[in-house]
């Protein structure tokens, strides 16, 4: 796995709250970016979303995603990161989001809806390209 250089962790870090732009390939070729919440365990891009949604139904085919995280306070800063999905997980992911729900809302109230299965993405990051 690639080193992200200390100068740029803190976007990796709840304190930060930076949005990720995750990068898909739909099943046609046409390109997909969606802003989103995510975690960081050290190791891998933890991700969460609904079954159904597009960002789901692309991941679950696993292959390849880019992340481009950005500083809140200097668009000039960021981080992306290219990997793979190595693991889908509906265990514990409502958990997850909740997480998610503390990190960037300050609570981790967040709503049940009816019939939504949440599922998390483990992302392994394997290039790395940091500005500034």
């Amino acid at each position: 796995m690639p080193i992200i250089p200390a100068r740029l962790l803190d976007l990796l870090s709840d304190e930060k709250k930076a949005f990720a732009s995750l990068a898909l390939t739909l099943a046609d070729g046409l390109p997909q970016v969606t802003p989103i919440w995510f975690s960081w365990d050290g190791t891998h891009v933890i991700l969460n979303t609904a079954r159904g949604r597009v960002k789901d139904r692309v991941m679950k085919r696993g292959g390849k995603v880019a992340l481009l995280i950005v500083d809140p306070a200097d668009p000039y800063r960021y981080l992306q990161l290219r990997g793979r999905v190595i693991e889908e997980s509906e265990d514990g992911a409502y958990d997850t989001i909740c997480d998610l729900q503390l990190k960037y809302r300050g609570n981790r109230d967040y709503p049940r809806r009816p019939g939504e299965v949440r599922v998390t993405y483990k992302i392994l990051p394997e290039t790395i390209f940091p500005r500034q």
